[in-house]
């Protein structure tokens, strides 16, 4: 789980600059359907995209423009050691669950 952490880490910190490279080709995800086990294994850019889009959803309009970057570590850290857990569980129930919308 340690590994796990670090990892978490290391792509949060590596967020901002993937997010400028990354291809102008349009994705869908549906989140419901995406098990923790697939977004653990998604890669540094996808799990990049899907906690940033986790922290702005789940703040709400209360926070506007404010990136707590404690805040989003922790939850990152809370987020993947529950993915870990609970591999079969989809993201945005895990996300429900860690944040609490």
């Amino acid at each position: 789980m340690e590994i796990l952490m670090k990892t978490m880490l290391s792509i949060l910190f590596a967020a901002a600059l993937s997010l400028s490279s990354m291809p102008a080709h349009a994705v869908k995800w549906d989140l419901s359907t995406m098990s923790c086990k697939q977004f653990l294994e998604s890669g540094e850019d996808n799990i990049a995209v899907v906690l940033t889009w986790m922290d702005g959803w789940y703040k709400g309009d209360e926070d506007n423009a404010i990136i707590d970057t404690d805040v989003f570590i922790a939850n990152a850290k809370k987020f993947g050691s529950y993915c870990g857990k609970n591999p079969t569980v989809s993201v945005v129930t895990a996300a429900d669950e860690i944040l609490g919308k």
